[in-house]
């Protein structure tokens, strides 16, 4: 299994939790994002700074990953991508993606994006808490331990 991040957004605390589990585990951790990442030094980490624009990164992602990987991410568009190469997708909040459920998802996705540009103020997601944090490094254990 190779874990993948899309990087740009995921939250460092995650991050940390990800590098100590790619360390202890010897699995191959990539993170991908549109600009230069300090990251933990292990011979099993590494970056990819793809260019500046819209889905780059989660297109290298896509184009990389294969049947059986792991990808972290909080967007949606890219879990279904995922999931569509029988690869496995967790939100940094411990969410599992699944596709029994991706596609209500993208469904409430969409409608709130239209929410948004009819100038709706819907509000981002609340900030990271401890019991998110625990509740990714269990899910993450979870999905290491069947590899």
């Amino acid at each position: 299994m190779h874990i993948w991040v899309d990087a740009d957004a995921c939250p460092n605390v995650i991050k940390d939790i990800l590098y100590r589990a790619s360390d202890r585990l010897k699995l191959p951790l990539t993170l991908v994002a549109n600009q230069a990442l300090r990251v933990h030094r292990s011979a099993y980490i590494r970056t990819v700074v793809v260019p500046r624009g819209f889905d780059v990164a989660d297109e290298e992602i896509v184009r990389h990953i294969v049947a059986g990987d792991l990808v972290i991410t909080a967007d949606i568009p890219l879990a279904a991508a995922v999931l569509e190469k029988n690869s496995h997708a967790l939100s940094p909040r411990g969410e599992r993606y699944s596709p029994e459920t991706i596609h209500e998802r993208l469904r409430i996705r969409d409608m709130m994006e239209q929410l948004r540009d009819s100038g709706v103020r819907t509000g981002g997601p609340a900030a990271l808490s401890q019991a998110d944090r625990q509740a990714f490094a269990n899910a993450l254990d979870q999905l290491l331990v069947r590899a």
